[in-house]
């Protein structure tokens, strides 16, 4: 059994150490305070920590307050820009990381070993996939296993797994990242989009995390630079191609279904991504979680014919014939 007060001790030493014995040791009761410290520290700003955190501003300062007065140590430079760490208090900034860092696992560890077979299961997928692709799995799976329970995030941004803000993500990439278990369901599949009976338009393109992806990358080539309008969802996109405003890279599950657009047969995109269900490693062989990814890996796996592209491929060439 993990003893969550040891390993605090153990982090208050590492802290005290790391501050060089100067200050008063952090003691087992304001370890916690060390998150609120991180917070400021990687936002900038009570503003922004408060925000991260889900509190109100007067929360933070009590907190950052309690940690100073309790170590001895003011770890901060208050200027009118914000607050910044002086070099020779980085070290502290960066033992509070490791509290971060194995408060978190061991979060996962105690989560994984009491979780039950049936439950609340947290998905985090992009917003098209959410309204697209997930709604007639989600249904599946309910009719399968009634008394699981599903939270459903949709964003672009990509969620910690780590911090357990979800248990299962479902996600477009060309491999997974570290620290992450799961597999491939299915090839995703781009085309170039225009609106129906239009003709070559200038290009629209991707923004925010999404204008990370690889997709993101190669439209930049090809482009050169002309793009005139970029959004961060391919759902907005979308409407802006049917409204004659562009065209765009879409994935074929986004722009094969929509009768308003049609594929720019001139531009072929290469195969940049597959579609994953994945969980942390320290939470992959959670009865509930493992069980659940593995239907829903199955069920998007059984759609893959409009996620590759090869549904409208296959209408097409049945018109033709």
């Amino acid at each position: 059994m993990i003893d969550g007060n040891v390993i605090a001790c153990r982090y208050c030493e590492n802290l005290h150490r790391a501050r060089g014995g100067r200050g008063r040791p952090v003691n087992r009761e304001n370890w916690d305070d060390l998150r609120f410290l991180l917070a400021v520290a990687e936002a900038g700003s009570v503003n922004g920590a408060a925000r991260a955190l889900g509190v109100n501003h007067a929360t933070v300062l009590r907190r950052i307050a309690a940690y100073e007065a309790a170590t001895g140590i003011t770890v901060f430079d208050k200027t009118a820009r914000g607050y910044s760490v002086p070099a020779d208090r980085q070290a502290i900034v960066a033992a509070a990381r490791e509290v971060d860092s194995a408060v978190q696992a061991l979060q996962r560890v105690l989560r994984g070993s009491l979780a039950p077979v049936s439950g609340e299961v947290v998905l985090t997928t992009t917003d098209s996939l959410a309204q697209i692709v997930l709604p007639p799995v989600i249904a599946d799976l309910q009719r399968a296993a009634p008394d699981l329970k599903f939270d459903i995030i949709s964003t672009n941004a990509h969620l910690d797994l780590g911090r357990t803000q979800a248990d299962i993500a479902i996600r477009a990439a060309k491999s997974l990242a570290e620290g992450l278990v799961g597999e491939a369901v299915a090839p995703l599949k781009f085309r170039v989009y225009r609106g129906r009976g239009a003709g070559q338009g200038r290009w629209l393109g991707l923004a925010g995390s999404t204008g990370a992806a690889p997709v993101a990358r190669w439209l930049e080539g090809v482009a050169g630079g002309g793009i005139a309008t970029r959004a961060d969802s391919f759902l907005v996109l979308r409407e802006l191609v049917a409204l004659g405003q562009g065209q765009a890279v879409l994935p074929a599950y986004v722009g094969d279904p929509d009768p308003r657009l049609e594929p720019v047969p001139e531009i072929a995109v290469p195969d940049l991504a597959e579609i994953w269900v994945a969980s942390h490693a320290d939470l992959a062989e959670v009865p509930r979680i493992a069980r659940v990814r593995r239907l829903l890996a199955a069920a998007i796996a059984a759609r893959r014919a409009a996620i590759d592209g090869t549904l409208r491929e296959r209408a097409d060439a049945a018109g033709a014939g």
